[in-house]
């Protein structure tokens, strides 16, 4: 099976999709490479659109630094590298609705807010 420079080897897919099930699963942050920025992410939810897998995330910091404003950022799972999940705890955010109609039927899981 051969692969297109911006799809990720079926493993490593799977792998990049482990690892955020455990980071979402236990609160944890990730540190990962997003259009050659090295980023804390503090992930809430991972589902699909057009047949891709997308994370929904508050960004913690860019390059060592923390943004001007709190936001939920999307990620396209297939263009985050170097995923790695890091001991760094979180708390759901309130802007992060898990209810907003973009999530309905594409939801592979999400952060637990109890």
């Amino acid at each position: 099976m051969t692969s297109t420079p911006d799809a990720p080897a079926p493993e490593t897919q799977a792998n990049a999709n482990a690892l955020l099930l455990q980071a979402i699963a236990l609160r944890k942050c990730i540190t990962a490479t997003y259009n050659r920025m090295v980023c804390t992410l503090a992930p809430h939810i991972l589902y699909t659109k057009h047949d891709d897998v997308f994370v929904d995330a508050v960004t913690l910091e860019r390059d060592g630094q923390p943004p001007k404003e709190i936001k939920l950022g999307t990620f396209k799972l297939a263009g985050l590298k170097d995923i790695e999940v890091t001991d760094r705890s979180f708390v759901p955010d309130a802007i992060f609705n898990p209810g907003d109609i973009k999530y309905d039927r594409v939801t592979l899981f999400v952060v637990d807010r109890t």
